[in-house]
């Protein structure tokens, strides 16, 4: 533990009592009382995170956005100021480099925010596909995240004590929002699925909003279930559902690669390259847990992909899976999870697992 790195809010997960663990390098808590009390918490009311292992990398100049737009699938031309986008990012051979957010403050001036564990792969990969007038820096150790999430979050923010706008469409952010007492930039953004905030400061401010927060209200909540959080919502993870060897349009991200754009890194190879496996969602008929790196298996005994995500969704209350499988196997009704020595017999369902009654 001595080795991780850590975030600003450090002392407070000691205080508070969170398990910490070592995860992408960084010292977090994996949960503070129990996993399932933390993610009922997120679904019912409103739970807080820290987030400040993400890394933040600021594009500017008058190029930017041609930049932005040659980096990325999906298409910033369009984009108005205080917005953000979701893109995946690939190599030439279509595989996929990163999933980030994209930010404009305003004209050629970008905010990306990347993995915590890609963040130092795609600075660089950035730096060395900057083209023309563009400057790109990584500020990540300036800046502090924390996520409020939850249906109540609204109530927290107004408890803690809240000057200026906060911003009201998903994907819509404000800068110069004051949080008890914190110069914040607030985004209407989360990785949960339940609506709520992502706020970005100074790291010297953290601790302080972090427990102002939890005074208001929030629940104290770790890595634990912000993974069982993503997972019901069938959220892609990098490194599970995405990866070097996975493309967007394999992780079903179709919708945020845009083909029509003039060019893009990676565009030549996805239209080239035949599509032979789909993401898919599982639900376990037999009793067991299937995790990641699975094999998946069809009625005729084949090996037909892997399981990239699964455990228990515990707001429904079942063992679920996500894999990637062959197209054939896509269509199948029912096919089996190899778990240990056991095959387990599994049903396909649509994603995501869970929809919000809240957004």
């Amino acid at each position: 533990m001595q080795e991780a790195k850590q975030t600003p809010l450090y002392a407070n997960h000691i205080k508070l009592g969170g398990k910490m663990v070592e995860f992408g390098g960084w010292a977090l808590p994996v949960q503070y009382s129990a996993i399932l009390a933390e993610h009922k918490a997120v679904r019912e009311a409103c739970g807080v995170f820290d987030v400040s292992h993400m890394g933040e990398i600021t594009v500017q100049g008058k190029d930017a956005l041609a930049f932005l737009n040659r980096l990325c699938t999906n298409d910033f031309s369009d984009m108005a100021d205080g917005r953000c986008r979701y893109s995946p990012m690939c190599y030439p051979d279509g595989g996929t480099v990163d999933d980030l957010i994209v930010y404009k403050k305003r004209e050629n001036d970008y905010l990306v925010i990347v993995n915590a564990s890609n963040c130092e792969k795609d600075f660089a990969w950035m730096q060395e596909h900057a083209q023309g007038e563009v400057t790109v820096k990584n500020i990540s150790e300036n800046v502090a995240q924390i996520a409020l999430q939850g249906p109540k979050y609204r109530e927290v923010l107004a408890a803690a004590g809240t000057e200026g706008q906060l911003p009201e469409k998903p994907y819509t952010f404000r800068e110069d929002i004051i949080l008890a007492g914190v110069d914040c930039l607030v985004s209407k953004t989360g990785y949960t699925g339940e609506p709520g905030v992502e706020i970005y400061l100074r790291p010297e401010h953290a601790c302080r909003l972090h427990m102002a927060l939890i005074d208001a209200g929030a629940v104290p909540c770790g890595l634990g279930a912000r993974d069982t959080l993503r997972f019901e919502c069938a959220m892609p993870l990098y490194g599970h559902e995405l990866s070097a060897d996975i493309t967007p349009l394999e992780c079903n991200l179709k919708s945020f690669v845009k083909m029509d754009k003039p060019d893009f890194i990676g565009k030549e190879a996805l239209a080239a390259r035949p599509r032979t496996r789909r993401r898919i969602g599982l639900e376990l008929v037999d009793r067991g847990i299937a995790r990641e790196h699975c094999d998946v298996v069809d009625a005729q005994g084949r090996v037909v992909g892997q399981t990239t995500s699964g455990g228990p969704a515990p707001t429904l209350g079942k063992n679920m899976a996500m894999a990637l499988v062959t197209l054939e196997a896509a269509e199948a009704d029912e096919l089996w999870i190899r778990v240990r020595d056991r095959l387990l017999r599994a049903k396909r369902v649509k994603l995501p697992f869970y929809r919000s009654v809240h957004t």
